[in-house]
């Protein structure tokens, strides 16, 4: 498999934005099943349903699979941390706060990948990138608000999707050290099996389903919904933008990915933002094109060539 370049095409820009809406489809699915089951048991529904979704595929391409505990162990710690953790937080946060708001809060990964990845001397931290995680961390603050209580549903729905982009961010530097060079559809496949086989234990543990009233149809819709696009076709356009532009470009998607959730959210789930929200948003947008310095030098270029252009 090739290396990342670093750059970015039109053709994973375009990935990009499919992936943006994808996954912003997912936290309104999500947000409808929560309305009739618990979080632990709609995150198992997602994964379940996508690696169901994900085996025929494996089985048409003859897609060639780990072999041994020492083979489905990075595999299990990537499920770990890129779904089990992640998606369980996000959906418990989500249930105490909006899909819009949950989304913006996601945004923040990159920050946390940067800070995670620094802290193990595999990024380094430059002068626009500390600007960029200061500035992220003070859109968050504002997120909260100043009048709010510190354990007020709200806030403990933010803190818990922050949780979460905290192992989106441990997740990014196993599977930059662990998964580097594995097909996207096997490592989309064999992480949500692992995440599975995890989330069927903690639901049967937490959420004890043969309690629970039998779901309805739109709730299983959403389930399934869950699985086939917010996750299986999810990552398989994930990974095909990470082998082929690396893992600061397809980081990117966290720009768009709260603007497609709060569209959809508004109409499916007639979800709205105030105005501290909206102005979170933009500082960690903000932040993000901070970190990732190319606006930055576009501008700076523009700005070269405006002068040397310039009477003289």
């Amino acid at each position: 498999m090739n290396k990342p370049t670093g750059q970015i095409d039109r053709t994973d820009a375009a990935l990009l934005v499919f992936l943006s809406i994808l996954w912003g489809v997912g936290f309104v699915f999500a947000g409808l099943a929560l309305r009739e089951l618990p979080p632990v048991a709609v995150v198992f529904g997602r994964v379940a349903f996508g690696a169901l979704f994900l085996l025929p595929l494996v089985l048409v391409f003859r897609t060639a699979l780990p072999r041994g505990l020492h083979g489905w162990m990075p595999f299990f710690v990537m499920g770990l941390l890129n779904n089990v953790i992640p998606f369980a937080l996000v959906a418990a946060g989500q249930a105490l706060t909006t899909s819009g708001l949950a989304s913006i809060v996601n945004a923040t990964t990159p920050l946390f990948t940067l800070i995670v990845t620094a802290a193990f001397g595999e990024e380094k931290l430059t002068t626009h990138k500390v600007a960029g995680v200061l500035m992220g961390l003070a859109g968050v603050v504002i997120l909260r608000g100043t009048g709010a209580e510190f354990a007020s549903a709200q806030s403990v729905g933010i803190l818990l999707c922050l949780g979460a982009a905290v192992s989106y961010g441990f997740s990014a530097l196993w599977g930059r050290r662990r998964l580097q060079g594995v097909p996207p559809l096997t490592s989309a496949f064999c992480q949500v099996l692992c995440s599975s086989a995890v989330l069927f234990m903690l639901m049967i543990a937490i959420d004890r389903p043969w309690t629970l009233a039998m779901p309805s149809a739109g709730t299983w819709l959403s389930l399934v919904g869950l699985g086939i696009f917010a996750t299986s076709i999810a990552y398989l356009v994930f990974y095909r933008i990470l082998a082929r532009s690396g893992a600061t470009n397809v980081m990117l998607v966290t720009l768009l990915m709260p603007v497609s959730t709060i569209l959809l959210a508004h109409f499916a789930l007639d979800e709205t933002l105030g105005l501290r929200e909206a102005t979170g948003a933009l500082v960690i947008g903000a932040a993000l094109l901070v970190i990732d310095g190319r606006v930055l030098g576009w501008t700076a270029r523009w700005l070269r060539r405006s002068v040397g252009a310039g009477p003289g």
